[in-house]
């Protein structure tokens, strides 16, 4: 083995340990974070092996949770990762985010806050910045479409209740259940969260479009008007 080298290449790894043959073995469960991503980029570089190269990424990202969200660009400053690897993981990353987000509640009925937190949380709990949604539903509380209404800064976002309204109109939509994230994490209502959610409240009222929840997104949990007796 050449001695100016500090890692083994995965052909000089045993078979079994190779992440290819250990998913087919073993199963995909049994594969860890660097190999599944070592499996995506699928050869190294001169100086460092495809898992070496996924441990650098995964490094580089901090957290599994921070992946997403690292550039083409930041992907390339990683020596041994070209423009056709990085597009690849970010390929790859964008289709896991739209199979998780995938679950449609179009033809369903909402009956819970939980159904609309499964459907979102995926794709708005890796927002860094506020994206301020609306669901809106028919009579039979079945999703007609969901909409992005506005987006904010990294802590704030901004949304008018005639914005909301409009696209209601226009979807002939009985009633709407507002969603938002906070990039922070923390799902707790600020005060502008409160009283904005008033506002369109009673302008929904003064429309006839029932504002039947306000949900807000963090990480991995929710917080909901309804069940916290806001609306």
């Amino acid at each position: 083995m050449d001695g100016n080298r500090d890692h083994i290449t995965i052909k000089e790894m045993p078979e079994e340990e190779r992440p290819r043959e250990k998913m087919m073995k073993y199963g995909s469960d049994k594969v860890t974070n660097a190999e599944l991503l070592a499996i995506i980029i699928r050869t190294g570089s001169r100086r460092a092996s495809a898992v070496n190269l996924a441990d650098k990424i995964l490094s580089r990202a901090e957290n599994l949770r921070e992946l997403p969200n690292l550039s083409i660009q930041e992907l390339m400053e990683i020596k041994g990762i070209g423009l056709a690897k990085g597009v690849q993981i970010k390929a790859a990353l964008e289709l896991g985010r739209r199979i998780a987000s995938s679950f449609r509640l179009e033809t369903r009925s909402i009956s819970s806050p939980k159904d609309v937190a499964d459907y979102l949380m995926e794709e708005m709990r890796y927002y860094q910045k506020e994206y301020f949604k609306a669901v809106f539903l028919n009579t039979k509380n079945q999703v007609i479409s969901t909409e992005i209404i506005s987006i904010g800064s990294l802590n704030s976002s901004i949304v008018h209740p005639r914005e909301i309204f409009c696209a209601a109109v226009k979807k002939a939509s009985a009633s709407v259940i507002l969603v938002h994230n906070h990039p922070s994490g923390d799902p707790t209502p600020s005060r502008e969260d409160i009283e904005v959610t008033k506002r369109i409240v009673q302008a929904g009222e003064i429309i006839g479009v029932s504002v039947l929840d306000h949900l807000i997104i963090g990480e991995g949990r929710y917080y909901s008007f309804r069940e916290s007796g806001l609306i």
